[in-house]
């Protein structure tokens, strides 16, 4: 801790010119009586500081000496700033970015703050919900893969109850609001959606990371898989003009427009992982949107509109004769 204050004094006396020892003891939260300890070890180092008596004294730097500690150049400030120097960030990101700051040098600091006061992260929707689910467990799973520990996760598949297994942790992936856990298991390289998490206990074995392994190249191929599942199955249909932005909404990157009709209609093409899950989906544009194909989706929704209507039927039933 004591190296990390010294820097940190150090960029404070080139960032004002001349500081007090009352003055660095309250930026580094520290007593005086160490922040004076802390201005002498960086002159016994060899760092051009110098006491100043009397009136208008302090701790300078020598000739202005100067030392820069980024080596970063303008894009690179912004860019940093920019992903890091968000409201939302966490109390420890926001003092390694006040320190980064003294450290670059004078002409980019402009840039640099700029950058950090340019965007905002609001995690709650219109409703005032959280869009990211709380990750209880994203602390401890960044641990184990910073330190190569194994874990027993436990672990539950939607629908099934947890189990617990081991893995090798490797890598956090943050995608559409989720965070994800990259590990090697006994049937080869997983990935884990930390909402589904639901207990992580420390082996104390290291991790058995393969040779050359590459986080971005590992995801990549279990993103692949996952899209393959998504976009298992298709439908094609026919949809009114005014059910194209819902259907836009509903699907996102899996809906491509194609050809306007005759009738003024659009012909459409929508992906999901089944043709099940595509037959709900619609079912709610009613006859806004005519699915011609395959067969099957035609089928699934037609059962889904005898059931529904023989639902609110003895619902409309029970309501008018209670």
């Amino acid at each position: 801790m004591r190296a990390d204050r010294l820097v940190a004094a150090l960029l404070f006396l080139q960032t004002r010119g001349r500081v007090t020892a009352a003055e660095l003891a309250a930026e580094l939260e520290v007593s005086e009586r160490t922040a004076r300890r802390d201005l002498e070890a960086l002159t016994a180092s060899g760092v051009p500081v110098y006491a100043q008596r009397g009136r208008g004294g302090g701790w300078r730097l020598v000739g202005g000496a100067r030392t820069d500690l980024t080596g970063l150049t303008s894009p690179e400030v912004r860019a940093l700033f920019l992903a890091a120097g968000s409201s939302a960030a966490s109390p420890e990101l926001r003092a390694a970015l006040r320190k980064l700051l003294r450290a670059v040098p004078e002409p980019l600091r402009p840039h640099a703050e700029a950058a950090s006061r340019a965007r905002i992260v609001d995690e709650l929707d219109w409703s005032g919900t959280a869009v990211t689910a709380a990750d209880p467990h994203l602390a401890e799973l960044e641990g184990a893969v910073l330190d190569g520990v194994r874990v027993r996760l436990g672990y539950a598949r939607p629908g099934e109850e947890p189990a617990e297994r081991t893995v090798d942790p490797f890598g956090l992936v943050h995608k559409a609001g989720h965070w994800y856990l990259v590990a090697g298991t006994a049937d080869g390289l997983r990935s884990f959606r930390l909402g589904r998490v639901s207990s992580v206990e420390p082996t104390g074995e290291p991790v058995r990371r393969p040779a050359g392994f590459d986080l971005a190249a590992a995801w990549r191929s279990l993103a692949t898989r996952l899209e393959d599942r998504l976009l298992a199955a298709s439908v094609t249909a026919h949809a009114d003009q005014d059910a194209l932005p819902v259907l836009q909404r509903l699907f996102g990157g899996r809906l491509r427009i194609g050809r306007l009709l005759g009738d003024g209609r659009r012909e459409i093409e929508a992906a999901g992982p089944s043709l099940e899950v595509l037959a709900a989906q619609l079912a709610g544009l009613a006859d806004r949107v005519e699915v011609v194909g395959p067969p099957a989706a035609r089928a699934h929704l037609a059962r889904l509109g005898r059931a529904l209507r023989v639902r609110y039927e003895e619902l409309e039933e029970a309501a008018t004769t209670s």
